[in-house]
């Protein structure tokens, strides 16, 4: 076999190593991205680590520290990193200086940084002190694994993903807007772990005045995100579950004695503009992305994912489909009529499984920008 193509497989070998470890800090890194590293010298691995949350070690730290813990040295060994190495200081020293201290040989970054403060300076800042430097590898999957983070530096949003639950005639909820329990304990068990994998989770007003969701995460492993509720006009009950404990609302309104109430009940209250007499969602979005939030989970309402999808703010869509008919009653795209099915919307790199007696259909929207 080619030599060219047995290096690329070792490479892609160990790089899928570091994905797998970048992958256990979902969900705890934000604002910062989740990286996975691996350290190896003459086919076996020294150290490996990943950056658990954010303030804490990077990856690459972390992998030099476990290889210490072994008893092994860095030096002349090849690096797997998933995501450039930083090459500036934050909250803790650049990485990549670190590197060439411990006398790496060659790293192999998955993807670039497209942080400005490092944008390939990382790299640099290898080449330069003669460290052999491979990058991209297995571009795709570490650009993946990283969306929220890659969404926020080039659009200054979060990765938006719409959840919703329908019957198989496209409904979400009756006419008189019940919609408990379209789906089965495993797919509402699934959904709390999705949850768990989300900075936030967002909802509309309507949907706390109708079932009052806690929106935290039960049944499974995980942190609860933060709580997201917009709410143009304050409508929020100071007896809404979701505000225990903390919780964010996003409003238009000026209404003074009413945010200090809900904040005396645990809320957050944040004045942003208008625009056609509600929250403006792309500054809404803006907002949380300076707040930290890199993935953002929207669970509803019917008119809030239909906002969003019309604004090309949504990136995914999870749909949970229920074997049931619900009839007559709200649809996903509440309000939304395109004046062809050209103009609709259509989801790219479709999946499908079963969740119990659930189908769980997941893809992106065509309109969402390229990673």
């Amino acid at each position: 076999m080619d030599e060219i193509v047995v290096n690329r497989r070792v490479d892609e070998y160990y790089m899928r190593r570091a994905l797998s470890l970048a992958l256990r800090g979902m969900g705890r890194t934000s604002p910062n991205p989740m990286v996975g590293c691996v350290l190896v010298r003459d086919g076996r691995i020294l150290g490996e680590g990943w950056h658990r949350r954010c303030g804490e070690d990077h990856a690459e730290v972390a992998a030099l520290k476990d290889a210490e813990r072994r008893g092994e040295t860095a030096r002349g060994a090849e690096v797997y990193v998933t995501l450039e190495p930083c090459c500036h200081f934050g909250r803790t020293p650049p990485c990549a200086q670190r590197l060439v201290r411990e006398g790496v040989s060659r790293v192999v970054a998955g993807t670039a940084d497209p942080n400005p403060r490092v944008n390939s300076g990382g790299l640099a800042v290898l080449r330069e002190a003669g460290v052999e430097v491979s990058a991209p590898c297995l571009e795709e999957e570490a650009r993946r694994v990283n969306k929220g983070f890659i969404r926020v530096q080039t659009l200054g949003r979060p990765w938006v993903t719409l959840k919703a639950a329908s019957g198989l005639d496209g409904r979400m909820a009756l006419t008189d807007g019940d919609s408990r329990w379209i789906t089965g304990p495993e797919a509402r068990q699934w959904a709390h772990g999705m949850r768990a994998s989300h900075d936030a989770i967002l909802v509309g007003v309507s949907t706390v005045l109708k079932d009052d969701p806690e929106l935290t995460v039960r049944h499974t492993e995980g942190k609860s995100p933060l709580r997201v509720i917009l709410d143009s006009h304050l409508r929020t009950p100071t007896s809404a579950r979701a505000l225990r404990g903390g919780c964010l609302i996003l409003t238009i309104s000026q209404e003074a004695e009413r945010a200090r109430a809900l904040q005396a009940a645990g809320a957050r209250v944040v004045p942003l503009p208008s625009r056609e007499g509600r929250v403006d969602l792309e500054v809404a979005l803006a907002f949380l992305a300076r707040e930290g939030v890199l993935t953002l989970m929207v669970e509803g309402g019917p008119r809030v994912l239909t906002a969003l999808m019309e604004g090309h703010l949504a990136d995914s869509l999870s749909l949970f489909v229920a074997p049931r008919v619900l009839g007559e009653g709200i649809g996903m795209g509440e309000g939304f009529s395109p004046a062809s099915v050209a103009e609709s919307f259509n989801l790219k790199d479709v999946t499908s499984r079963p969740v119990g007696d659930n189908l769980l259909v997941e893809g992106r929207f065509s309109c969402s920008p390229d990673l």
